[in-house]
């Protein structure tokens, strides 16, 4: 999916709000120079977009110097929930850019602003979110909310009303029904085995009896889903081999 194809949420946090002008209207010409959509939120400080978080930004172009959290404070409790949104710092001190590697920084521009700057540092963190192009899912945890790379996930299960994901990365876990976890993902790639779980079939090892080892981990598959689940596994290593 190309970057024209989809809208890109970009956040905007700048305590200064004629930098934050300045900022905006450099967004607009770009998205207009460039013919690309851009859905826009606006924060004064980064205590305001690190309270409750919400993981759903592609970019975030964040002041480093300001009055309650400071960019590189809130990039990093950021980062603890979003290991993928692009982060571009705005500074007037040089010296702070070398801090960015921290967190996983694109890029840094210095202050005031110039459009050639500005461009560049757009059309490099546009090409990432094009090339990256995954597929996320947000749940919520204490504190903000968690995105997470579908493909990162190898199966999901329900305990009580708590949804466990199961990642590469680790356990992440939110209220939830079994029958909210469906409605996530692609019935193609995920296949409910049983009630309490459902298994990403990319990470299907192998299938003994009514055994299936996820990643490491062995799941039970109903006696009326073993056919329905060796059929889907089949069909999804048939459309993957293609």
């Amino acid at each position: 999916m190309g970057v024209k194809a989809a809208m890109v949420r970009i956040a905007v946090v700048e305590d200064s709000e004629q930098d934050r002008r300045e900022l905006l209207d450099c967004l607009h010409r770009y998205e207009k120079e460039q013919k690309l959509k851009f859905s826009i939120k606006e924060f004064q400080d980064g205590e305001d977009i690190v309270t409750g978080y919400s993981a759903d930004y592609d970019l975030l172009l964040m002041d480093i110097e300001m009055t309650f959290m400071n960019g590189m404070n809130a990039a990093e409790k950021i980062r603890e929930l979003d290991k993928d949104v692009e982060i571009i710092f705005i500074t007037n001190a040089p010296q702070y850019a070398i801090q960015g590697y921290k967190v996983n920084a694109l890029d840094y521009m210095l202050k005031p602003i110039s459009w050639f700057s500005f461009s560049e540092s757009m059309g490099r963190a546009l090409s990432r979110v094009k090339t990256s192009a995954r597929e996320y899912i947000t749940i919520s945890l204490k504190g903000g909310k968690q995105k997470l790379d579908v493909a990162k996930i190898c199966y999901v299960e329900v305990q009580d009303h708590l949804l466990i994901y199961h990642t590469t990365e680790g356990e992440y876990s939110t209220k939830g029904t079994m029958k909210d976890a469906d409605s996530q993902f692609d019935s193609a790639k995920f296949f409910r085995c049983n009630r309490c779980y459902l298994v990403n079939l990319e990470y299907v090892e192998n299938y003994v009896g009514s055994d299936v080892c996820v990643n490491g981990d062995v799941i039970q598959v109903s006696r009326s889903r073993r056919k329905p689940f060796l059929d889907a596994l089949n069909e999804y290593l048939n459309e993957v081999g293609k």
